[in-house]
């Protein structure tokens, strides 16, 4: 029998089914079935986090690392389970899928140990008996909005800052991967948190995720996802003078010089580009060759390519797994249509394969012959999708590196210190990689990008705390 999965509302689980979550693996699975709330039960939610902000925002650091510490404890403990759970929903390898699972169980063991790390500034007046504190405390009600490509990371990367700071919680997850969102949120309510700390909303997003951004009682709100969907968050938070955090899209480079080691920069290019199926927002859709090596990198790569086994998520050989669902399988091949109507020549793959269970997979797309005025090369594609751009040398690679509406992540491939010293200061992206994937970050630093990438303070690390709390400043004069 297929269990329900209900939503978590002021301590109490509620709901009736309202949809299904398949396996893109295999489209006869049936993950489970789940609720679906609708705005009564997101006002609910958010009222429920507001009457239970003064409390939890005032507990003690104790409390709020039992809590976190518990979470990450038992999701490290449950990894196998939890990220099969998670590559069944989603479609990332079996191997990524644990992976995974193991990050969001890093992060909050970090942020339990923030809560004992939290700090302030005591600093004198300009006048003579006055002592001056400087504080931060936690915004309130937060909503946090997550897509479906990293369905327990991110979450975790939001959640934990969210709680360890002292706010409480209204939590959308993507409607196409509510088990991941739902274990996590079952694992923090059982491990302590006091009612409406924490409250889980599944549904669609026009419906849930309206209802807090028209809400005033949302004092913030952190949300992944798209570039449009980001832009409607960023202005309905303004009408209510709300904090609001976005991380959206990005076409990220990856540069290679013809100085570059071949094995690395094959290496930095497939993973990059297509691992998780190219469904990260940090993936390498556009590959920027110097004309010396670009000949033996598109052999290599093709070569490559070849060789990876694209198959069932749960399968242990798979190396590339099923594209998420049917309208970004189609939102995929529409792209490489595209691609072949601008000029560019698809070298590789792009087709649909067929499997032993019905699914939605695709063959690594490659194309070659790109240029960077092509939408295959401006807009983000998300898929298993990237494309060659010859270049002169390096500052012509910068030069189009840069050369685009999107700053989330960079990388090149070079063994010149030169050239990497002036890539790092000089490219226009958040985060760089030299001689490394430009997708796979680390969880204790700063996350996020810039111009139409990133808004607001940066995620990860402590660094979240810039988004979490508010400073205040308290004078004392002792007479």
């Amino acid at each position: 029998m297929t269990v329900l999965r209900k939503n978590l509302i002021d301590g109490e689980w509620l709901g009736d089914a309202g949809s299904r979550n398949i396996n893109p693996s295999n489209t006869n699975d049936i993950v489970g079935e789940y609720a679906s709330a609708g705005p009564q039960e997101a006002r609910q939610a958010i009222a429920a986090a507001k009457a239970a902000f003064p409390a939890w925002s005032r507990s003690g650091p104790l409390v709020r690392h039992a809590v976190l510490k518990k979470t990450s404890d038992e999701i490290m403990a449950r990894k196998d389970e939890i990220g099969r759970s998670l590559a069944r929903e989603e479609g990332k390898t079996l191997a990524e899928g644990v992976g995974e699972t193991i990050r969001a169980a890093q992060i909050f063991d970090f942020f339990a140990g923030e809560t004992l790390r939290l700090s302030g500034e005591l600093v004198p007046s300009v006048r003579p008996g006055v002592g001056v504190e400087m504080t931060r405390e936690g915004v309130g009600v937060v909503g946090i909005i997550t897509p479906w490509n990293f369905p327990i990371a991110i979450p975790a990367w939001k959640i934990a800052p969210a709680l360890a700071y002292g706010n409480t919680i209204v939590f959308k997850p993507a409607e196409l991967v509510p088990e991941s969102a739902w274990t996590i949120v079952d694992i923090l309510h059982r491990a302590g948190l006091p009612k409406g700390v924490l409250n889980l909303v599944m549904g669609k997003g026009s419906v849930v995720g309206q209802a807090m951004l028209d809400s005033p009682d949302v004092n913030a709100i952190s949300f992944t996802g798209s570039v449009g969907t980001g832009k409607r968050v960023a202005a309905a938070s303004v009408e209510h003078m709300r904090k609001f955090q976005l991380e959206m899209g990005g076409k990220n480079p990856l540069v290679v010089l013809d100085d570059a080691d071949l094995a690395v920069a094959v290496d930095c290019a497939i993973n990059g580009a297509y691992f998780s199926t190219g469904q990260r927002c940090t993936a390498s859709s556009r590959l920027i060759v110097a004309e010396g090596i670009h000949d033996r990198f598109v052999d290599a790569v093709k070569e490559r390519l070849e060789k990876l086994v694209i198959g069932d998520a749960l399968d242990a050989r798979t190396q590339i797994g099923p594209v998420v669902d049917q309208t970004q399988l189609k939102q995929d091949e529409d792209y490489i249509a595209i691609g072949g109507r601008e000029g560019a020549e698809l070298a590789f793959g792009g087709d649909r394969l067929e499997r032993e269970t019905p699914g939605f997979y695709l063959r690594p797309a490659l194309f070659i012959g790109a240029t960077n005025a092509m939408r295959i090369s401006r807009e983000e594609i998300f898929g298993p999708v990237a494309n060659v751009i010859r270049v002169k040398d390096y500052d012509e690679a910068l030069s189009v590196a840069n050369d685009t509406p999107f700053g989330l992540t960079s990388g090149i491939c070079t063994t010149s210190l030169k050239h990497a010293t002036h890539f790092k200061r000089n490219s226009e992206a958040g985060m760089v990689m030299v001689n490394l994937p430009t997708a796979g970050v680390d969880f204790h630093v700063p996350f996020g990008g810039r111009k139409g990438s990133s808004y607001g303070p940066r995620e990860q690390g402590r660094y979240a705390m810039e988004f979490y709390t508010t400073v205040k400043t308290a004078y004392t004069f002792a007479g």
